[in-house]
């Protein structure tokens, strides 16, 4: 099966980081608010997710959400998740320390399409 999203080493070690300092994490793909559309890290159930949520997938253990309107945008793409020098405006956990999680993309395949894992369900929070 081909995952939705997936993360760079860089971002793989902040994770890391960012769970000794705050526990278990979770991820939700902002769609537009205080830093554009940069994907959001919170200590996990820090940030509500709701029946218009869908959870694309897990980074090192971590759910990662996007608001459904936004993912029929998103659908057709894979996600990397990655990590980049400078302070977002964000609430995000990395910013403190002075690095912003960011996203790269690629479109999948016609072939990849009929090969993706099937989205989590809300309710599996």
């Amino acid at each position: 099966m081909i995952k939705r999203v997936l993360a760079t080493d860089k971002a793989l070690q902040l994770i890391d980081r960012l769970k000794e300092m705050h526990g278990n994490l979770m991820f939700h793909q902002s769609g537009g608010c205080c830093d554009g559309s940069q994907p959001m890290c919170f200590a996990e159930g820090e940030f509500r997710i709701g029946g218009s949520d869908v959870c694309l997938g897990e980074i090192a253990g971590c759910k990662f959400y996007m608001n459904a309107d936004q993912f029929e945008y998103w659908k057709h793409t894979q996600l990397t998740l990655d990590v980049t020098p400078g302070r977002g405006s964000s609430f995000s956990l990395e910013i403190p320390l002075g690095v912003r999680f960011y996203i790269l993309s690629k479109i999948f395949t016609d072939d990849e399409l009929t090969q993706l894992e099937p989205l989590l369900k809300t309710a599996e929070v």
